[in-house]
């Protein structure tokens, strides 16, 4: 069974063609669930959402304000651990109908192949096309940071396509507890996977090019606020390695 979870914010030019995407492949849902938490919109997300027609099983949970992607996957993941079984799987994804549907049925390979967590990956010839350059700037130098800092082999840490194996993020939810997820921004991404590489994780990359074109509207990230997310993220990583150090 494959769960989504989608976190939204702003987004109701895109969520009704996202959904619509997903309505158009039911080899990806079916048996399964799609949660979009709203983060706090302040537009028609929720509206848009809740009037998709057909047999997508939408589940879509509103947060009472805008707190962050951080929270949201939290809220997502937790509800999604609630309906998983020990082998199924948990996709992520953008709500904003950037994450390529056509790469998933590699990603759920990978994951059905044993990896805890496949990423959708800038390798191997995949690359971002129509991306703000403040955006590619900061997703390759999060990259770099990252890598070097925690010694993680990953090529892309920041992107919101991923798939899970779901007793990856019960174990760490286990582990960490209220903690697993701290950064309430869109450095949560690099904090998931540097505690899930920290427990064990196999982690997979599929070469997946990000083309902006396809979405409406602008990009949710500042850059500010991202960057202090990073600085705070490796911060506490430093003090964690120093405190384990005989």
């Amino acid at each position: 069974m494959n769960v989504f979870v989608i976190p939204a914010f702003n987004e109701e030019l895109n969520v009704p063609r996202l959904l619509d995407d997903l309505e158009a492949r039911p080899e990806l849902w079916t048996g399964g669930h799609v949660i979009l938490v709203d983060d706090g919109s302040t537009d028609e997300t929720v509206a848009a959402a809740s009037a998709h027609q057909g047999e997508l099983p939408l589940m879509v949970v509103p947060q009472i304000r805008n707190q962050g992607p951080g929270r949201a996957f939290d809220r997502g993941f937790r509800l999604a651990l609630e309906l998983c079984g020990q082998d199924d799987l948990v996709v992520t994804m953008e709500s904003d109908t950037t994450s390529d549907l056509d790469a998933l049925t590699a990603m759920l390979g990978a994951a059905r192949d044993g990896a805890d967590v496949v990423l959708a990956s800038l390798k191997d010839g995949a690359r971002l096309v129509n991306v703000a350059r403040h955006r590619r700037a900061l997703s390759h130098a999060a990259s770099f940071v990252v890598r070097r800092g925690v010694g993680l082999d990953a090529t892309t840490v920041s992107s919101f396509f991923r798939v899970y194996r779901a007793q990856i993020l019960r174990d760490a939810y286990e582990r960490f507890g209220a903690d697993f997820i701290r950064e309430p921004g869109f450095a949560c991404k690099a904090e998931i996977l540097v505690k899930l590489d920290g427990l064990g994780a196999e982690i997979a990359e599929v070469p997946v090019s990000v083309d902006w074109s396809s979405r409406l509207g602008e990009s949710k990230l500042k850059l500010m606020p991202t960057m202090r997310g990073y600085a705070r993220l490796m911060a506490r990583e430093a003090a964690a390695r120093a405190r384990a150090t005989p």
